[in-house]
C-alpha cells in the first residue's frame, strides 16, 4: 500500500518541482528581455501590425462598418463574414451593389480608408501622389498614399498587405515549426537506438501521411486558395479543416495498427535509426538554395498565397530541427526524464509532456528570425510577378508597380519602408530573445 502511494505521489512531485522551475525561468527571461529596449519596442510595433492584420477589414473597406438605411441598421463588414462563411445572405436591396458610396444612408460609420485595395478610381488614376491634387467629393475619400497606375488606393493596399505579410510570416513558421519540432525531436530524443516501431504501425503511418496530405493540402488546396481571396475568416476555418482531416486520418491509421497487434509478423519490433535518417534529410535539405527552390515551385504551381506559405514552410523547418535535436540530446538524460521512465510512463508520453515543453526556448528565436524570412521571401515572389496571384495586393506587388511608374516615388518608398521596418523589427526581437535566453547575460 505504501509503495502506491508513492508511486501516485512521485509524479505529482515531479510536475510542481517542473512547474516551479518554468516559471522561474520563463519569469527571468521576460526580465532580460525587457532590459533591450529595442527588442520591447519592436515587440509592441509586431503587436500593432497583427491587430491591422487582424481588422484590415474595418480599417480598409468600400463598405460602412455600421450604417442606416430604410430605418433599417446594417452591419456590411460583419455581414460580409457571415455571408462568405455561407451562415448568412445578403438582403435584397444590398445584393449586386456596384457603389456603396452611392447609397443614400441615413448615417453610415465608415473604414479608416473608404476604398478596397483593388478599387479603382478612374479620375485619380496614372499614379496620382499623396500631396498631388486630387478630385474627390470630399477630404474623407482622398486617397492618403496616392494611387497606383490603375487608379487603386496605396493606403488600402497597404493595410491589407499588412495581412498578407502576416499571414505568411506566422503560418509558413508554425508549418515549419511543427515539421522542424516534430522530427528534430525524434531524433534528439530517440537517437539511433530507442525507437522501436511495430510493422503494422510503420506502414500504416507512411499511408496515413500519404492520405493526410493529399485530403488534407492536395484535394483542399483550390479551396483553401479560394478562401483566401474571400475573407481572412474563411480561410482560418477552412485551415482549420483540413488539420482536422489529417488528424482523423492519423487517427484511423493508428487504430486500425492497434487493432492488428494480435498478428505476430505485424506486431514484430524494428528498430529504427531515426537521428541518422532526420539527420541526413536536413543536410539534403540545406544543400539545396531555398529561394531558388520556392521559385521554382512557386512558378509551376498555380498562384496562390496559400501555395506560397505552404512553401516557405516546407522547405524552412531544418534550422528549428536542429535546436531542438540538440536540446534533447541534453535533456534526455536528465534525472526527471529518468524518473519518468522510472514510472513506467511511455517514452512518446514523456517525450512530449515533459521533454519537449522544456526545450522550446530555442526555438522561439528561429521562429522569430524565420518570420522576417518568410515575409522577405513572399515580398520578393509578389515583386518578380512569381506565386501570389495578380489580383493580391501585396507589398513586393506595390513595390514592383513603381517600376512601371518611375515617377511614382510613394510606390517605392511607402511599400519599401513598410518592408524593412517589419523584417528589421522581427531580428531586433530575435536577437533580444537571443539575450534573454542566453544563461550567460543572468545574474
Amino acid at each position: 500500500m505504501p509503495e502506491t502511494e508513492n508511486r501516485n505521489i512521485e509524479p505529482e512531485k515531479i510536475n510542481l518541482a517542473e512547474m516551479a522551475k518554468d516559471q522561474s525561468y520563463w519569469a527571468s527571461v521576460k526580465r532580460q528581455f525587457n532590459k533591450n529596449k529595442l527588442a520591447v519596442y519592436s515587440l509592441r510595433v509586431i503587436f500593432v501590425l497583427v491587430f491591422i492584420a487582424l481588422f484590415a477589414d474595418f480599417l480598409a473597406n468600400e463598405k460602412p462598418i455600421i450604417a442606416s438605411y430604410k430605418k433599417n441598421i446594417y452591419f456590411p463588414v460583419f455581414k460580409e463574414y457571415a455571408v462568405n462563411m455561407g451562415l448568412s445572405e445578403w438582403p435584397t436591396e444590398m445584393q449586386n451593389i456596384s457603389s456603396w458610396r452611392d447609397l443614400k444612408f441615413e448615417w453610415a460609420v465608415w473604414p479608416l480608408v473608404p476604398y478596397l485595395p483593388n478599387n479603382i478610381d478612374f479620375i485619380n488614376a496614372q499614379s496620382v501622389g499623396p500631396f498631388d491634387e486630387q478630385e474627390v467629393p470630399s477630404k474623407f475619400w482622398r486617397h492618403w498614399m496616392g494611387t497606383d497606375e490603375l487608379g487603386r488606393d496605396v493606403f488600402s493596399g497597404m493595410i491589407h498587405g499588412t495581412r498578407i505579410a502576416v499571414m505568411v510570416g506566422l503560418i509558413s513558421m508554425g508549418i515549419a515549426s511543427l515539421i522542424g519540432i516534430f522530427l528534430g525531436a525524434l531524433a534528439g530524443y530517440f537517437g539511433d537506438e530507442r525507437l522501436r516501431l511495430s510493422i503494422a504501425s510503420i506502414l500504416l503511418n507512411l499511408v496515413s501521411l500519404f492520405f493526410a496530405l493529399y485530403y488534407g493540402f492536395g484535394s483542399r488546396s483550390y479551396i483553401l486558395a479560394d478562401a483566401i481571396g474571400v475573407s481572412f475568416g474563411l480561410f482560418l476555418k477552412e485551415l482549420f479543416i483540413s488539420f482536422m482531416v489529417i488528424a482523423l486520418i492519423f487517427a484511423m491509421g493508428n487504430l486500425i495498427a492497434y487493432a492488428l497487434k494480435n498478428i505476430p509478423f505485424l506486431n514484430q519490433k524494428i528498430k529504427i535509426p531515426v537521428d541518422i535518417m532526420i539527420s541526413r534529410l536536413i543536410e539534403i535539405m540545406l544543400s539545396v538554395p531555398t529561394l531558388f527552390l520556392i521559385i521554382s515551385i512557386a512558378a509551376i504551381s498555380k498562384p496562390s498565397v496559400f501555395t506560397v506559405m505552404a512553401i516557405i514552410g516546407f522547405t524552412s523547418w531544418t534550422g528549428i530541427a536542429r535546436f531542438i535535436r540538440a536540446e534533447l540530446l541534453r535533456i534526455r538524460s536528465l534525472e526527471y526524464i529518468e524518473a519518468a521512465n522510472a514510472l513506467g510512463f511511455s517514452e512518446f508520453r514523456t517525450m512530449l509532456k515533459h521533454a519537449i515543453p522544456n526545450a522550446l526556448s530555442p526555438v522561439l528565436v528561429a521562429v522569430a528570425f524565420g518570420i522576417a524570412a518568410a515575409i522577405l521571401i513572399e515580398a520578393t515572389l509578389s515583386f518578380i510577378g512569381v506565386g501570389v496571384p495578380a489580383e493580391s495586393i501585396t507589398w513586393g506587388s506595390l513595390l514592383s508597380a513603381a517600376r512601371q511608374s518611375t515617377s511614382a516615388w510613394w510606390l517605392a518608398i511607402i511599400p519599401g519602408f513598410a518592408i524593412f521596418i517589419t523584417v528589421t523589427i522581427y531580428n531586433l526581437v530575435g536577437e533580444g530573445l537571443t539575450d534573454a535566453l542566453d544563461p550567460r547575460q543572468k545574474k
